[in-house]
Parts: C-alpha cells; sequence; structure tokens
C-alpha cells in the first residue's frame, strides 16, 4: 500500500470548510477590496459635484447676476414677492 495515499483521519479536513489561515486572509483581501471601492466611489462623487452641481449653480447665479444688472425692478419685485411667500409660509 503507498503510504501517500493512507492518512491518518484525524489530520483529513473535509473539503470545503475554510481553515483559520485560509478565512484570515480571506477576510484581509475583502477589506483590502472594500477600502479601494469606497475610495473610487469617494472620488467619482467629488468629480459629479464638482462637474454637474458645482458648474451649473454657478452658472444660474451668473445669470441671475447680470439679469438683475439689465433689469433692477424686475429683480427686486421678485426678490420682495419671494420673501413674502417664504414669509407667509413660516408664520402659518
Amino acid at each position: 500500500m503507498n503510504p501517500d495515499i493512507t492518512r491518518e483521519p484525524s489530520r483529513m479536513k473535509p473539503l470545503g470548510q475554510p481553515t483559520l489561515d485560509n478565512n484570515a486572509e480571506t477576510m484581509k483581501v475583502a477589506k483590502e477590496k472594500l477600502v479601494g471601492v469606497a475610495s473610487a466611489a469617494a472620488d467619482s462623487a467629488m468629480e459629479y459635484s464638482k462637474e454637474y452641481v458645482g458648474e451649473p449653480a454657478k452658472d444660474v447665479l451668473s445669470m441671475l447676476h447680470d439679469y438683475a444688472k439689465a433689469k433692477p425692478d424686475v429683480a427686486a419685485l421678485w426678490c420682495f414677492g419671494i420673501g413674502v411667500m417664504i414669509g407667509w409660509k413660516l408664520r402659518g
């Protein structure tokens, strides 16, 4: 009989059950991947906020500023009307 084939039953581990070393290594790799994915998501969110939120907000504010310079009386009436509506909603 070949000595390599016969092993003691206590030394044999069932298939599919992770060892402690393998489980720790798997957790370490999973943690590294999770950190990488989280940092990539944070970077893409920062780029998104700069490009798709920041630029249009600047454009709208500059357009309102130009409109207020061109027609100050209309801009003042709009501000007064919006202020009345906000005050009315906050009061009631």
